[in-house]
């Protein structure tokens, strides 16, 4: 039934990512799944980079690697074969990166980690809020 689980994952703020990667793994255990984490990093603009698109491509690469580097000790805190966690770095909106990718990969589901609620989240909404709300597969919010 869990095949491949998504793990959006802030590779800057690992603790929300802490106890989703804990039950990612009891459901990839479960049904000998695979954990597919992802880390969507914020879409430059063409206005923002203008003149400087060298050095743009740079930054994109070195925040690219960087990004990879901490997916990877993340994978190193799961009790689980190296071949079944795959890591995938994308660039634009979380919720449509999320979104695009448990379609691409036929995801069983999605865990999101998350804070708790506060009027800043109910009144502004969350990246979690929005992944529940659109998302075609089932989604764990783990708090």
């Amino acid at each position: 039934m869990y095949k491949n689980i998504l793990v959006p994952v802030d590779v800057y703020e690992t603790s929300l990512a802490d106890k989703a990667l804990q039950h990612a793994q009891f459901l990839a255990q479960s049904a000998s799944g695979d954990i597919h984490l992802l880390h969507v990093m914020p879409k430059f603009s063409a206005e923002l980079t203008r003149g400087f698109i060298s050095d743009a491509r740079k930054m994109d690469e070195y925040m690219i690697n960087n990004a990879k580097e901490k997916l990877s000790d993340l994978v190193k805190k799961l009790n689980l074969p190296e071949e079944r966690v795959h890591l995938h770095v994308r660039s634009g909106n979380v919720r449509d990166e999320v979104i695009k990718l448990a379609d691409e990969l036929a995801a069983g589901a999605i865990i999101v980690g998350s804070r708790n609620p506060n009027i800043q989240t109910h009144l502004l909404g969350s990246e979690a809020a929005s992944i529940v709300r659109y998302a075609h597969v089932p989604v764990f919010v783990i708090r």
